[in-house]
C-alpha cells in the first residue's frame, strides 16, 4: 500500500491526492486516513507543502462528498442499495448509517469522516433526508477540513512512526472525535459571544 501512495503522489502530487479523496469518499476502496497519514509524512520529509497538502485533501473532500450529495439527491437509496455491495457499502452499513443519521443528523456530517464505513454514506443519507445543499455545505465541509487537517497533521507529527496511525486510531478514535467536537464547540461558543460583543459595541 506505501508502494502505491507513493506511487501516486510522485507522479501526481498534490492533483493525485484530490483525486484519490474525491473516488475514496464516494465509495472507491481506498484507505483514506492513511493516505492523509502518508501525505503528513511526506510533509515531514519536506517533499510536500504542509498548506497545499491541507487544501488540497479539503478540495478532494469537498468534491467527493458533494457528488455523493447529488447522487443521492438523484437517485435515492435505490441506487446505493443495488450498487453499494459492489464498493464495499453493505446493507448493514446503509441501515446503520440511516440509524445513526436520524439521531445525529448535520453532527454525522461533521464527525462522520472519522467512522470508517460511514463517511462514505453521510451524504447520501443528507441528500435522502432532503438537507437543504446549503445547510450541507456547512457541516460537510467543515468536517473536511477538520479530518484533513487532523490526520495530515497526525502523520507529519508521527513522523517515521506514520505507520503506526491505524493502531493509535483504533485504541484512540473515540477520544479524538471526543477531543474535536469539545474543541468545535469551544471555538463556536467563542464566536458566537464576540459576535455579541461586536453587536453590543456597534
Amino acid at each position: 500500500m506505501e508502494n502505491q501512495i507513493t506511487y501516486l503522489l510522485e507522479h501526481y502530487g498534490y492533483f493525485g491526492i484530490i483525486f484519490a479523496l474525491i473516488g475514496g469518499i464516494v465509495g472507491l476502496p481506498i484507505p483514506d486516513e492513511v493516505l492523509l497519514t502518508y501525505i503528513g509524512y511526506s510533509v515531514f520529509q519536506g517533499e510536500l507543502s504542509y498548506l497545499i497538502s491541507i487544501v488540497s485533501a479539503f478540495v478532494g473532500a469537498t468534491v467527493g462528498i458533494s457528488l455523493s450529495y447529488f447522487i443521492g439527491y438523484k437517485f435515492g437509496l435505490p441506487l446505493l442499495e443495488k450498487f453499494g455491495p459492489k464498493i464495499h457499502i453493505t446493507e448493514q452499513k446503509i441501515n446503520r448509517t440511516k440509524n445513526l443519521f436520524k439521531k445525529f443528523g448535520p453532527y454525522l456530517l461533521l464527525f462522520g469522516y472519522f467512522i470508517p464505513g460511514v463517511r462514505h454514506l453521510t451524504a447520501y443519507m443528507a441528500a435522502v433526508n432532503r438537507f437543504s445543499f446549503r445547510k450541507f455545505i456547512i457541516y460537510a465541509y467543515a468536517g473536511a477540513l477538520i479530518w484533513s487537517f487532523t490526520f495530515i497533521t497526525l502523520g507529519r507529527i508521527l513522523g517515521e512512526n506514520w505507520t503506526n496511525v491505524e493502531l493509535y486510531i483504533s485504541t484512540y478514535r473515540i477520544y479524538l472525535i471526543t477531543s474535536i467536537l469539545v474543541l468545535t464547540i469551544f471555538f463556536y461558543l467563542l464566536w458566537k459571544r464576540r459576535n455579541r460583543l461586536r453587536r453590543g459595541i456597534s
